[in-house]
């Protein structure tokens, strides 16, 4: 036969594009007629993130590529500018769906729940009284409108702050006549304010703080009149950049860098649609964007700003129905005993993460526990995972933590809660440089007698007490004494000198992670050779990585039954003949995030079947330049249970679920038979009653 070139770009999907596929599947559940209405207006404002944040980082990204000169291609032979111009189309559509998504669903459904959003004109003589005094009090003692002159430049505009460029017509106390001035509204403001109930016959009654501002701006300029006042945004770059290898301080080259996050290159901006042509190319030229980085919007500049309305308004019926996340039956008040008796799984957030908190307050009671080591990549403000390490380290036990001070967006927070460590004198370090730290893991040592046994607990989730109630992640407890010594090493290799040394169990990047897939894929590909049944199942958030792609084409060609489980990206083309037929791609979006990685083998490493559990997913980044951990499933019954439970049952949901054509797109699936939700499946077998 002759040797299939899979090279050809044809058989890639983009990268970026792919990503931008995944915040449009996020977009279309705001479109759920039976979701919850509030739901339905979350999924919007999720939407509204996910696109600032891709801006922020991958258009940025692109441009910076362009701007260098680069015209080096991806493996589906699309150039920095191709893709760029491909994402500015895709891009205004999903913005254009956004607005009449709210403007002609959302608010008008909200509007017949009493939830009402009051335009200026709307507003009576009572409302316009309140409105007026919260712009006088609230408002007007922090606004600082700046004209337009030589002697007042156009000023630094914040990272996706709310402002608004303003026309006027006249002359100012000193005889100057700009034309023109800027009015920033405050960030420690809610966009979204609400009318006292006894304002309006409805029991929800909420004006946009634009609108405030629209109303009153005037009063900005005594004497003179505005002939416009339009609303905009521009969104910058928010990569940090530290050149770790000519820094001695990490921590503090990030301080330094902070700051700087906010005043980004620009990459976006978005104005009100009604703003007059030659303003929006004022400010295009100030903010040196071209016509195609104009986003025209029928709405408020940022809808994620109208999140807080959801928990403003208690109409429980709107919403999803509560639940308190199950706790396996043997879960004693001692867990180290427990954990002795028998490896525990926990499936968040359909059952509780409180055990792993537990877990922790626990080690840092007991005197017999000698040393805690953990890493920590998110863990959100006020953590009591933090506190908990807070405590044992004041109680004088060696604690040692690795704290990812480059995880996006979180850099601040875990500068302060790394120095609040310090503080309580625990060992701080930063992971290692030129790889961030992404495992998840715990480990307690513990004297019992006249040994020391270890406790891990090794997660595919965040160490963060709140996502823990919304992503779907596993974790697993066990003193299992061959995991254990992993667990030391990996923490070894973090917090020391030395060569990588090989694991007993585990699997970690960037050291034979890798090399460990793609010897099991192939392990599946001789045994369907042979003729016998051969199967991979995977369910990670995405797959980019070429050489992993390339082996699960010829794992396919050679006939294995290859089913993907992928929440976003995947550069993979399912279903083409001769190639990748044998494989299916199907992303579920719910009302949880899906987080969880785990993969079976039917064959396994030697011939035996192998569950994984893992923090990497299958990308370039992951499998080379993180950190990771990837750790088996042995017990019997753990094991069927991450099958059934994590991956067949996924592959049967028919309510959440995308199929990948072999074209590249994604196409709802359509449910004809009974209809099936992994999600609600789940609560339903593992959570408390609501």
């Amino acid at each position: 036969m002759t040797e299939i070139d899979l090279s050809r770009p044809e058989l890639y999907i983009n990268r970026e594009l792919s990503l931008l596929a995944f915040h449009w599947r996020v977009l279309e559940q705001a479109k759920e007629q039976t979701m919850p209405l509030l739901e339905r207006l979350r999924f919007l404002c999720i939407a509204s993130t996910n696109l600032d944040e891709f801006f922020e980082v991958r258009v940025a990204g692109l441009k910076q590529q362009v701007v260098v000169g680069s015209t080096q291609a991806g493996r589906d032979n699309l150039s920095p500018h191709e893709v760029l111009n491909r994402i500015s189309t895709v891009s205004h559509e999903f913005v254009d769906e956004q607005y009449c998504l709210l403007n002609k669903q959302l608010l008008p459904a909200l509007e017949q729940e009493g939830i009402n959003f009051l335009k200026r004109d709307e507003w009576n003589k009572s409302q316009n009284k309140w409105v007026r005094n919260f712009f006088d009090n609230e408002l007007l003692p922090i606004l600082s409108p700046i004209g337009l002159d030589p002697a007042h430049p156009f000023p630094r505009i914040l990272n996706k702050s709310l402002n608004f460029i303003v026309s006027l017509k006249g002359k100012d106390a000193f005889g100057r006549d700009s034309g023109m001035a800027i009015v920033q509204a405050p960030r420690s403001l809610p966009r979204v304010i609400q009318l006292p109930s006894d304002l309006s016959e409805h029991p929800y009654v909420f004006v946009f703080l634009s609108s405030i501002i629209h109303a009153y701006v005037e009063s900005l300029f005594p004497g003179m009149t505005v002939t416009g006042c339009y609303q905009f945004r521009v969104t910058r770059n928010s990569e940090l950049f530290v050149d770790e290898e000519e820094i001695d301080d990490l921590l503090r080259a990030l301080e330094g860098e902070l700051p700087g996050r906010r005043y980004g290159d620009s990459v976006r901006l978005e104005v009100a649609d009604n703003c007059p042509d030659k303003m929006s190319l004022f400010l295009l030229k100030q903010f040196g964007l071209d016509k195609s980085d104009l986003y025209q919007v029928n709405g408020p500049v940022n809808l994620n700003r109208l999140l807080p309305l959801i928990d403003l308004v208690d109409r429980p019926e709107l919403k999803y129905p509560s639940f308190v996340p199950g706790v396996p039956a043997r879960l004693g008040r001692d867990l180290f005993s427990t954990i002795r008796e028998e490896d525990i799984l926990l499936h968040h957030p359909f059952q509780s993460f409180t055990p792993v908190v537990d877990f922790l307050r626990q080690a840092a009671s007991d005197p017999h526990v000698l040393a805690i080591k953990q890493t920590l990549y998110r863990t959100g403000p006020n953590s009591v995972l933090v506190d908990a390490l807070v405590d044992a380290a004041r109680s004088n036990k060696e604690v040692t933590v690795i704290v990812e001070l480059r995880a996006r967006f979180d850099e601040e927070a875990n500068i302060h809660l790394a120095n609040r460590l310090q503080e309580a004198g625990a060992h701080v370090v930063y992971g290692v440089v030129g790889y961030k730290t992404h495992a998840k893991m715990i480990m307690v040592v513990r004297r019992e007698g006249k040994k020391l046994r270890r406790y891990v607990h090794l997660g595919t989730g965040n160490y963060h007490y709140r996502t823990a109630r919304v992503y779907t992640d596993y974790g697993l407890f066990t003193c299992n004494s061959n995991i254990g010594e992993d667990v030391h090493n990996i923490f070894m290799q973090l917090t020391t000198l030395g060569k990588s040394v090989k694991l007993k169990k585990m699997l970690h990047s960037p050291f034979t992670l890798h090399d460990g897939l793609i010897e099991r894929i192939e392990q599946e590909a001789e045994t369907a050779k042979q003729g016998k049944p051969a199967c991979i199942i995977a369910k990670i958030n995405a797959l980019t990585e070429y050489k992993v792609i390339q082996a699960l084409y010829k794992a396919s060609i050679a006939g294995v039954k290859i089913d993907l489980i992928i929440r976003g990206i995947c550069c993979l083309k399912p279903g083409i003949a001769g190639i990748s037929e044998n494989i299916t791609v199907r992303s579920i979006v719910g009302r949880f995030l899906e987080h969880t990685r785990c993969f079976y083998f039917l064959n396994g490493h030697n011939g035996e079947s192998e569950v994984f559990c893992s923090s990497a997913d299958w990308m370039t980044r992951n499998l080379f330049k993180r950190v990771e951990e990837c750790y088996p499933i042995e017990h019997p019954e753990m094991k069927k249970r991450v099958i059934e439970q994590g991956l067949q049952l996924y592959l049967k949901d028919n309510t959440q679920a995308w199929i990948l054509d072999n074209e590249g797109n994604y196409n709802r699936l359509i449910h004809e038979e009974k209809s099936i939700s992994a999600q609600q499946q789940l609560l339903n077998e593992l959570a408390e009653k609501a």
